[in-house]
C-alpha cells in the first residue's frame, strides 16, 4: 500500500510541476515599422493595413524571460477606430521561441490607449508545449513607435 501511495504521490507531484504556471509580465518597445495600406473604396476612411516589425523587451519577469519579438499584423481601419489581429513570435533569453496570436482594437487617436488579448500557441526547446493567455495595453507614440505592457499566465504541459 505504501508503494502505491508513493507512486501516486510521485505522479501527482510531477504532473503539478509539468503544469507549473509562470507569470507573464513584459514591457515591450516596438519601433515604427513599415505599413502597407489599402483603401477599401466603399466609404471615406475605410482601409486595410498590413504591418510587420520587431519589438524589444525592456522589462520581463525572470520566470518567463522574454527578450525580442517579431510581429505580423492585419488591421481594418474604420473612421475613428481600428481592429487588428496578428502573430507575435518571441525569442526568450535562452534562445527558445514562443509563438503568440493576438487580436485587439484601438481608437484612431493615438493619444488614447490600445488593447489586445493574446494566446500562446506553441514553443520550442524548454517552452515546447507551452500554453497561456493574457492581454496588453499599449501607448502609441507620435514617432510611430509603440510601448506595450503585457500580462497573463503561461504553463508548460508535457
Amino acid at each position: 500500500m505504501r508503494k502505491l501511495f508513493l507512486v501516486v504521490f510521485c505522479v501527482l507531484a510531477s504532473g503539478s510541476a509539468a503544469m507549473a504556471q509562470n507569470k507573464v509580465n513584459t514591457k515591450w518597445h516596438c519601433p515604427k515599422s513599415p505599413e502597407n495600406n489599402l483603401d477599401v473604396g466603399d466609404v471615406a476612411d475605410h482601409s486595410y493595413a498590413i504591418l510587420q516589425g520587431p519589438c524589444t523587451a525592456i522589462a520581463s519577469d525572470s520566470g518567463f524571460a522574454e527578450k525580442t519579438a517579431a510581429f505580423t499584423e492585419f488591421q481594418e481601419r474604420w473612421k475613428a477606430s481600428y481592429t487588428n489581429h496578428g502573430r507575435f513570435n518571441v525569442t526568450m533569453d535562452n534562445g527558445d521561441k514562443v509563438y503568440y496570436t493576438y487580436q485587439g482594437s484601438a481608437p484612431a487617436d493615438i493619444a488614447k490607449p490600445a488593447t489586445n488579448t493574446w494566446k500562446i500557441l506553441s514553443g520550442t526547446g524548454k517552452q515546447k508545449g507551452v500554453k497561456g493567455s493574457g492581454g496588453c495595453k499599449g501607448t502609441r507614440n507620435a514617432d510611430g513607435s509603440s510601448d506595450w505592457e503585457c500580462t497573463g499566465t503561461a504553463s508548460i504541459g508535457k
